[in-house]
């Protein structure tokens, strides 16, 4: 089992930065994959990028540029970098953790991008 717990969201102006993070419990050092999502009201959740355990990374087309994640492996810990926020990235970002036996949700960080 792993648990996980997302923190460093809040309300944000445009154009500013955010550093979010996620520390995952329990059987850290079966995550091979962490990924962290974004679903805003109404919509489909999103993949924002994932990291793998030597630390690739993959970013989706849209969310290429302004997003970075880092892990420490050893910390079970995760960061979303998000530099240049707008009004669209409203959202609650989460993150999971990928392991041989299953896929673990945390329970996510709003983010709130408004003037």
């Amino acid at each position: 089992q792993v648990q996980l717990v997302e923190s460093g969201g809040g309300l944000v102006q445009p154009g500013g930065s955010l550093r979010l993070s996620c520390v995952a419990s329990g059987k850290i050092f079966d995550i091979n994959v962490m990924g962290w999502y974004r679903q805003a009201p109404g919509q489909q959740r999103d993949l924002v990028g994932s990291i793998t355990g030597i630390n690739t990374t993959v970013y989706p087309d849209s969310m290429k540029g302004r997003f970075t994640i880092s892990r420490d492996i050893a910390k079970g810990t995760t960061w979303l970098q998000i530099n240049n926020l707008k009004v669209e990235d409203t959202a609650l970002y989460l993150c999971n953790a990928l392991t041989l036996q299953g896929i673990y949700w945390g329970q996510g960080t709003q983010v709130t991008v408004s003037e």
